[in-house]
């Protein structure tokens, strides 16, 4: 990957002679491999078991949870929050797993609607919940530093399963906790 940074370098008219550039490919390289780390993780790995019996039928929330992402098309950041909320049934999922499977699909070259199903459909997977809901709320880059140049835009998707998508009380209690509802 190195050497394909180095080549890049070159391509847009810099010299890899000067000292600011010297040790850029590898870095580079090294960037990248961290930015897209997500093809090196697994469900199973990133879950590790987390799972825990519970009586509990009601929602659980996770809000806020920082995502940056690399846009397939145009390998520009978009950067944003996931909410993730599902009806455990019989087992409730570790916290922190929720944000960690954000991160192993986002850490990944992405578009944000697809980014969004996988969350929900992985979290519908491992927790067997009655229903899953996830909204992105994010920036991309590829809209802000290039083409139309549209500072102040963001993109939301949803992702609605099980009874959240079934049951409109369920996804008005999803969204009213996150305020998103008028």
């Amino acid at each position: 990957m190195e050497a394909h940074w180095a080549a890049i370098i070159e391509a847009v008219g810099e010299d890899l002679s000067r000292p600011g550039l010297q040790d850029t490919p590898g870095r580079a390289a090294r960037a990248f491999e961290f930015l897209t780390r997500g093809y090196a993780q697994s469900v199973d790995e990133v879950v590790n078991n987390a799972l825990f019996p519970s009586d509990s039928e009601e929602m659980v929330l996770v809000q806020n949870i920082e995502l940056y992402s690399l846009c397939e098309h145009h390998m520009l950041p978009f950067i944003g929050k996931c909410h993730v909320a599902y009806l455990p049934t019989g087992k409730v999922l570790g916290l922190s797993k929720i944000a960690r499977i954000v991160d192993m699909f986002a850490r990944r070259l992405q578009i944000q609607e697809s980014l969004t199903t996988q969350i929900a459909e992985t979290v519908m997977q491992v927790t067997e919940a009655a229903g899953v809901g996830v909204i992105i709320e994010a920036q991309h880059m590829c809209m802000m530093m290039r083409g139309v140049e549209k500072q102040n835009s963001m993109m939301k998707t949803s992702a609605m399963l099980g009874s959240f998508r079934s049951d409109q009380k369920t996804r008005d209690e999803f969204l009213s906790l996150l305020q998103l509802r008028q």
